[in-house]
């Protein structure tokens, strides 16, 4: 292990976990969660592996370490929620989530007393809510984002309905998910920690297909069928949280119930809506002036402060307010539409459709292409000499406005690289 030492296995892991377009900047509130949740062997190992999935085998030879001890490594990472493996033609294949949504939540996911979790809910804390870099830098780069919102499906009307395709209902992912399991909602339970949780359910953070088989086999989520989802969704609803889930429309790893006051998501589009970091669904909420009673009950519904009270300018009730509806900052959710009785708020469609990548990998691929870290997911094998240059001569011309892009194509004359540049402007 002596030619892993020359660097600090925590200062190599944060280059790792910023090759993925869901990085992490480097501050020592990091180094300090990272010392929590990886010894520092450990970080110095991980720090080697393939962004891509990687079998044990390939672990071994990266690690130049025996496949048993190898194995021995990986699967006491995943027993932890550090990595995530799922079986593939019979064989474990493991990948390195990144800190969010991935292992940052993955440790708080259930109660455990191998980890100091209100130590870990302090830190994180103070990186994610109190300083900025880091929601910043996972929310409001390029234009592909982590996350989407799904529409509070109970309020659709018959018209809304037919606008509303399967990927965009909740219900579907939960109905046509390969694996199901709840755990613990990562903000509320940090939030507990720090004294300020709202009563909002907190056993309701649903994770599904590979992130839930991973996850309910090491025991940081409970499996549960299809049944008692749809049954923990209608929780969800009735207490009026809002589904915000992985940006895709096939397989879905997960959809968080989220509160106004408690979650990242929400947090993060009150503060930096002018940056659209969440998707929105395509409906957006319309007042019926003629309808609004001026109660504000849609304002204390808002998750993200859209909604507001003005006056009416009724010369005849001076006193008489209306709803305002703030479009940058509206979600689309519809819990607005399910709290106003008088029907003062009816939801329509977007002009334009939102773009929902087509699943992970897809979102994985346009979110590096925006943020300048295509090059890590091509030249994967840090280990190698060549990968490395090739990832840096990419990383460099990616960076490139677009007509010295064209003329380091021509100069590598590499009909490869000259598709890879026109994609990355598409």
């Amino acid at each position: 292990m002596s030619h892993l030492a020359t660097k600090s296995g925590y200062a190599e892991l944060v280059d790792r976990l910023n090759r993925f377009p869901q990085g992490a900047p480097p501050s020592e509130l990091l180094n300090k969660i990272l010392k929590i949740l990886f010894r520092d062997q450990e970080a110095q190992l991980v720090a080697l592996l393939p962004i891509k999935p990687f079998t044990a085998t390939q672990a071994s030879s990266i690690w130049k370490m025996d496949l048993v001890s190898t194995r021995k490594v990986l699967d006491e990472l995943a027993g932890r929620a550090l990595l995530v493996d799922i079986e593939q033609n019979g064989e474990s294949v493991y990948s390195l989530p990144p800190p969010m949504a991935g292992f940052f939540e993955f440790s708080l996911m259930r109660v455990r007393d191998d980890i100091d979790q209100k130590a870990l809910s302090e830190l994180f804390y103070q990186y994610l809510n109190v300083e900025e870099d880091f929601i910043r830098e996972l929310f409001t780069r390029g234009e592909t984002q982590l996350g989407r919102v799904f529409v509070h499906e109970p309020v659709l009307s018959n018209e809304n309905a037919v606008h509303v395709l399967d990927y965009e209902r909740a219900t579907e992912v939960i109905k046509t998910a390969s694996h199901r399991a709840v755990g613990v909602c990562y903000c509320r339970h940090k939030m507990e920690h720090m004294g300020r949780a709202c009563d909002a359910p907190n056993n309701i953070c649903m994770t599904f297909n590979n992130s839930a088989c991973s996850l309910s086999k090491h025991g940081h989520a409970r499996a549960i069928d299809e049944v008692e989802c749809l049954d923990l969704l209608q929780q969800a609803y009735d207490s009026d949280l809002v589904q915000f889930g992985e940006n895709g429309r096939e397989r879905v790893n997960f959809i968080c119930n989220c509160c106004g006051c408690c979650c990242e998501a929400m947090i993060t589009q009150r503060r930096f809506s002018n940056l659209h970091p969440v998707h929105t669904t395509n409906f957006i909420p319309e007042i019926v002036s003629s309808e609004c009673n001026g109660c504000g009950k849609c304002v204390e519904a808002c998750p993200v402060e859209a909604m507001t009270l003005v006056s009416a300018n009724d010369p005849r009730h001076p006193r008489k307010k209306l709803a305002k509806l703030d479009e940058k900052v509206c979600l689309g959710c519809g819990l607005c539409v399910k709290v106003c009785k008088p029907n003062g708020v009816k939801l329509a469609s977007r002009p334009e459709r939102v773009i929902t990548p087509l699943n992970g990998a897809h979102r994985v691929v346009m979110m590096a292409i925006e943020r300048g870290t295509f090059q890590h997911l091509l030249y994967d094998n840090r280990v190698l000499w060549n990968h490395r240059a090739l990832a840096a001569v990419l990383g460099v011309v990616l960076k490139l406005p677009p007509i010295k892009q064209i003329m380091a194509s021509q100069q590598v004359k590499s009909r490869y690289m000259e598709t890879l540049i026109a994609r990355s402007y598409r």
